[in-house]
Formats: structure tokens, sequence, C-alpha cells
């Protein structure tokens, strides 16, 4: 897929660029980053220019990844947002999953929440996707608020979902769905209890 820009009211969703590397270094550096997400420890600029040279453009070019940069309107590097997990996007299973870290200094201001409402909206009326999913290990508290204030039901917690530096963690699990933000979906759904 071409890459593209998404704006909401405070904020810019662009693909990353090269002039974001040192920014990108310096917010994935953060131990709370570190702490939920598998990337290195230490991050470091290489790694950065990894991710935002090679990484997010491939998941682009090879619609295994649509990930944004997200930035306020004046271009302070708030995070990043997107969709992972699209090997099924163009069959009848039309998921993805919405992945997303936020900067510090940059958290608790309801960035990443309206940054996820854009992604997921874009999600489901462009794209077509049917069930977007979120999963966390269970004590990333952050995610986790964002993830209700985006309106995903949480199905549970899945042992041992998530490898993070070298052991298996439990994770929480949640799901949106159009029909939660009152959009169609193309294949029906028949919730259970109701057959």
């Amino acid at each position: 897929m071409e890459p593209l820009t998404l704006r909401t009211e405070r904020l810019l969703l662009r693909p990353f660029e090269e002039r974001d590397v040192q920014a990108v270094a310096t917010a994935c550096d953060d131990p709370e980053i570190q702490r939920f997400l598998p990337v290195p420890e230490p991050y470091t600029l290489a790694d950065a220019g990894e991710f935002v040279l090679r990484t997010s453009p491939a998941g682009w070019r090879e619609d295994t990844m649509y990930n944004f940069g997200v930035f306020t309107h004046s271009g302070e590097l708030v995070g990043s947002m997107g969709l992972v997990r699209l090997a099924h996007l163009r069959t009848a299973m039309r998921q993805a999953e919405l992945g997303f870290w936020t900067a510090p200094g940059q958290r608790r201001r309801g960035y990443t929440a309206e940054a996820g409402r854009a992604v997921a909206g874009w999600a489901f009326t462009s794209l077509g996707v049917e069930r977007l999913e979120w999963v966390a290990q269970v004590e990333n508290e952050g995610s986790h608020a964002v993830a209700l204030r985006l309106g995903f039901v949480e199905e549970g917690i899945q042992r041992a979902r998530i490898v993070h530096r070298g052991t298996r963690r439990d994770a929480r699990i949640a799901a949106l769905l159009p029909s939660d933000w009152g959009h169609p979906q193309e294949t029906p759904y028949l919730p259970s209890g109701r057959a």
C-alpha cells in the first residue's frame, strides 16, 4: 500500500522520515517502552534508523504493517501508532492488531487515544477491517487505559502469550468491531447466545 497521512484536531499521523531518527531513538530508549515492547535495550540511533528507514517503509510496501509516526501540529514526536498482523486483511479474516507506543513527556494528554481513533476509523472505513485486536502484557496499564478509551472490549487474559526478554508473559486481549462504532461490516456477525 502507498503510505498516507491522517490528521486529527491536534495531531498529524504520517510515515516516519529520516528527520525523525533522533527523536525515535530518544523516545525508545525510555525504560517504560523497553519494559513492555520488544525493542533493543539500550535503544541506539542505529536501532532507530533501522525502524524508521527500513522496517516501517517495508511494512507499507509489503502490506505487513502500516505504521504512522504521531506528531503534534508543531512537529513534536508523540509516538507511533499502527496496524500490525495484517496477513489476513485481504481474505475473509479481515483482522488487524493495533500497536502503539508513546514518547515520555507525551503521556496522559489523550494524544495516543486520539491517534488510535484515527487509525481505527481508517481501518474500518478504508481497509474493511472487521476485527481490530489489542494485545498487551497484563502489567501494561497505560496501554490498557488507551484500549478502554477507544472502546475495545476485553476478551480475557491469555497465558504465556507474549515472549519478552526471554520470558513468557500473560497478556490481555481485547477487540473492537466496526459495529462498536456504528460502522457496517461486510461479513454478518452473530454474537454467542443469539443463534
